[in-house]
């Protein structure tokens, strides 16, 4: 299995857009690890004692990401981990930096129509303005942080069974350790 020490790492974080299914993998492949699990909005909501469509409505996106940059390398700096970042997150050049640094990072790559799919039932998406059919907001942030994602260390396709995806990162992770 992957030594996170011997690769130079402190962590692994998994990326991708919302909907990609970063905390349901990024659970499983904790316990699957035996590692600490944290999904950044989550830290997000407990510190401010808030849920993000909440800060996004009083506050605004930029003062969430203020917030998130906070949270997101607080949590990125700490090891034998596995962390689910949101969505939007990689698009802070700081946070890009410590992943680069500490992390092992995993982009959970779904394509754009799937991602429509998923997202058409939740109500906890303030980037699309509860708007869940507004293919052109999916469009712009999609293209706008694929080319994050993409550096990545592993990328894996999430568009079908969870099981599955699972498996091919613990496949690779075995590969990397060896």
């Amino acid at each position: 299995m992957l030594d996170l020490s011997e690769i130079k790492k402190k962590n692994i974080c998994i990326m991708g857009f919302m909907g990609s299914g970063k905390s349901i993998i990024g659970k499983d492949l904790s316990k699957y690890l035996n590692l600490k699990f944290y999904d950044t909005d989550k830290e997000i909501e407990l510190k401010t004692k808030k849920k993000i469509t909440t800060i996004f409505e009083e506050e605004g996106e930029s003062y969430f990401r203020d917030i998130e940059e906070k949270v997101c390398i607080d949590i990125l700096t700490l090891d034998n981990c596995v962390v689910s970042l949101g969505g939007g997150s990689i698009v802070s050049e700081k946070i890009r930096k410590i992943i680069k640094i500490n992390s092992y990072s995993i982009y959970l790559q779904v394509k754009l129509n799937n991602l429509q799919n998923r997202l058409k039932s939740s109500i906890k998406r303030p980037l699309l303005n509860n708007n869940l059919n507004n293919r052109e907001i999916l469009q712009k942030l999609f293209k706008d942080r694929q080319k994050y994602y993409e550096k990545a260390d592993l990328i894996i396709n999430n568009d079908g069974d969870k099981f599955q995806t699972l498996n091919q990162i613990k496949f690779k992770l075995n590969i990397y350790a060896n």
